[in-house]
């Protein structure tokens, strides 16, 4: 098990230097899949860190591996556009990209990020907070001892489920509708889950539909805090179209979903693989919040986000051309050691824990972010008051993506309750 511990004598390392710099081309999801991307983030830092890929399935682009440069595009929305979307890769539905409000630059984005905004102030997370305290206790009570199961589908997903589907005021029993679509949103086919892109529109055609009856229900009715209703009453978003409105929910499902339930999962793996980090936190449970930073930096739940250059700029000695796709590598970023000292290793009492870029910079910064550390610190807690240990019983399965980095799943046993 890596996850950034780079093993100098790897088959991926010797690959990764033994390839052409030009060709060197970083978006490839079985890099991911196969844990197998540090090395080529590695080398990019050192020898080309604004490097161009001249050939990719989705046209050449710009990565921007270093920390600095990553923060200098991300908060450069003038420049850098998010209009037409944010992945290496545009989110279709049919017609084109879909319209969301984090593909969009100002002021439209503004507005609409307004809208959604109060769901995930911290008025309201203070409401949710004994809610996802009462069901993260509920989940973990209902965990086997002594049997070996998958964390991501037992905890990972279903808190994070819940806690979407309490934002949508949608029915608990559909809770994993969300997940499923949140999966077929980042899919690619012939991996598992879908088939074609045939199957991948049908499915949207569903979940678009499941997401036009709560519209038409909320906007009859009196107005709510609930996400949907704030989009069905809101100013600015209220006569908005029927792909843009699904096109926020896309982007508010996989946001509150992939996100968070990855980070989770990737807590107990960073904590099995650095059982000295384990033991300082089981020893002083007061670092869970910085624990928890410190996993959202390690994990990177989003390797990249995408921009597109409105006009020719110089980044690291090198000419961007208006039009060209500029790729933000957040994983490297997190991984700079001339901005985060000793940034392969996992440490929990780090002297600054938030300087990461996971939840990114500028007028898209993460709007769930706060929501997630709180979920992430709620499941820990709650898990340290039960279990003296939780155990990774051998490699996880890692999503093929390169823009979601996660796990598909994770089997683990826990050993004892208290």
């Amino acid at each position: 098990m890596s996850d950034g511990s780079i093993d100098l004598n790897s088959d991926a390392r010797a690959k990764a230097y033994a390839t052409p710099l030009e060709l060197l081309d970083p978006a490839q999801p079985e890099l991911f899949r196969n844990d197998a991307h540090w090395p080529v983030f590695e080398r990019l830092r050192k020898e080309d860190p604004v490097h161009y890929t001249a050939e990719h399935e989705f046209g050449p682009y710009w990565s921007v591996t270093k920390y600095n440069d990553i923060m200098a595009v991300d908060t450069n929305h003038e420049v850098f556009s998010s209009e037409g979307g944010i992945t290496i890769a545009n989110q279709t539905a049919g017609e084109g990209p879909l319209p969301m409000f984090i593909a969009m630059d100002p002021p439209k984005h503004d507005v609409q990020r307004k809208t959604v905004s109060p769901v995930v102030s911290p008025m309201n997370l203070a409401i949710l907070e004994p809610l996802i305290r009462e069901r993260a206790a509920k989940i973990l009570d209902s965990l086997p001892i002594g049997e070996e199961f998958d964390w991501v589908d037992k905890v990972s997903m279903e808190l994070t489920a819940m806690t979407l589907a309490t934002l949508f005021d949608m029915p608990q029993e559909d809770r994993r509708k969300l997940t499923y679509w949140s999966d077929v949103v980042t899919a690619a086919p012939g991996q598992g889950l879908i088939d074609t892109i045939e199957q991948k529109m049908e499915i949207f055609v569903e979940y678009h539909a499941y997401f036009t009856k709560l519209w038409n229900e909320r906007v009859n009715a009196p107005p709510k805090g609930d996400l949907i209703s704030m989009l069905a009453h809101g100013e600015a978003t209220r006569n908005m179209e029927p792909r843009e409105y699904f096109g926020n929910i896309v982007l508010l499902t996989v946001g509150g979903n992939d996100t968070t339930r990855n980070t989770i999962s990737g807590s107990v793996l960073a904590l099995n693989q650095n059982p000295d980090q384990y033991k300082k936190l089981r020893e002083n449970p007061g670092l869970i919040p910085s624990m928890v930073s410190e996993t959202i930096r390690w994990q990177t739940p989003l390797a990249h986000m995408r921009r597109i250059a409105t006009r020719d700029f110089e980044l690291g000695g090198k000419t961007i051309k208006a039009g060209d796709k500029v790729v933000m590598w957040y994983v490297s970023g997190n991984r700079d050691d001339e901005v985060i000292a000793n940034p392969n290793a996992y440490i929990i009492d780090r002297e600054r824990p938030r300087q990461h870029l996971s939840f990114g910079f500028g007028i898209h910064r993460c709007v769930g972010n706060r929501l997630a550390e709180l979920q992430l610190k709620i499941i820990w807690e709650e898990i340290l008051a039960r279990f003296p240990d939780i155990q990774v019983v051998g490699e996880p399965k890692r999503s093929y993506s390169s823009f979601v980095k996660g796990y598909e799943s994770m089997k683990v046993v826990i050993p004892s309750r208290y």
